[in-house]
């Protein structure tokens, strides 16, 4: 399944990205730059449409404090929400019963897209590999429903069947802009991604929904 980013702070820009897609061949994401600039109002104009949400706002606090904030994310019709695994056991632990009674998926981030291995083992010590696989571990003991992770570590994500993969860094071809790990929507599809996030290659083009469209039947 393709979802596609919306990372705008305007309202009509963003609501034109979604009048341009197709909710039969994408969901939606809406992460701290949408939500944090035109709030609910987009998450209603996009569910509105027909389109499922991902609200990825990436939760990392203390174990009650997250689960209080979902608490009061969970009135709004999103289907996906995301955590960070680094938070902890115990912090998944209570996002996944704040959820409790709704069909709302929650994903924790192992380690953002953005980092090379020269900055996880500046930050964490050990390669972006060996973190994302030491998160894996405390995700899916925690219970929650799936793991953020770049698809050069769907291989890992694999092996615990418990857990869905929802890949971002995807390209249509070699970039040169923040994301470090990336991979093509047909390579990523292959390793096992159960969903890939898409930005920039659809939102950036000139032709939205002809974009959406080749990018839809590469990965059929």
């Amino acid at each position: 399944m393709i979802i596609v980013a919306i990372d705008e702070n305007d309202f009509k820009k963003a609501s034109s990205i979604v009048d341009n897609l197709d909710s039969d061949k994408c969901m939606v994401k809406i992460g701290s730059v949408a939500f944090n600039s035109i709030g609910a109002d987009f998450i209603f104009y996009a569910a509105e449409k027909g389109f499922d949400i991902f609200l990825d706002l990436k939760l990392h606090d203390i174990p009650n404090t997250v689960k209080k904030s979902i608490k009061g994310l969970i009135s709004y019709p999103i289907k996906m929400l995301t955590i960070h695994t680094s938070g902890g056991r115990e912090m998944m632990s209570a996002a996944k019963e704040a959820v409790e009674g709704t069909d709302i998926k929650i994903f924790g981030v192992t380690t953002l897209t953005s980092l090379s291995d020269d900055d996880t083992s500046e930050i964490f010590n050990r390669t972006t590999a060996e973190q994302v696989s030491a998160m894996l571990d405390l995700a899916e003991s925690s219970g929650i429903d799936g793991v953020v992770c770049s698809p050069h570590e769907l291989k890992l994500v694999i092996q615990k069947k418990s857990l869905l993969s929802i890949t971002p860094g995807i390209r249509m071809k070699d970039s040169n802009d923040d994301q470090k790990r990336v991979m093509t929507p047909k390579e990523a599809i292959d390793l096992g991604a159960d969903y890939l996030v898409i930005g920039r290659p659809i939102t950036n083009s000139i032709n939205i929904k002809k974009s959406l469209n080749e990018i839809y039947k590469s990965i059929k």
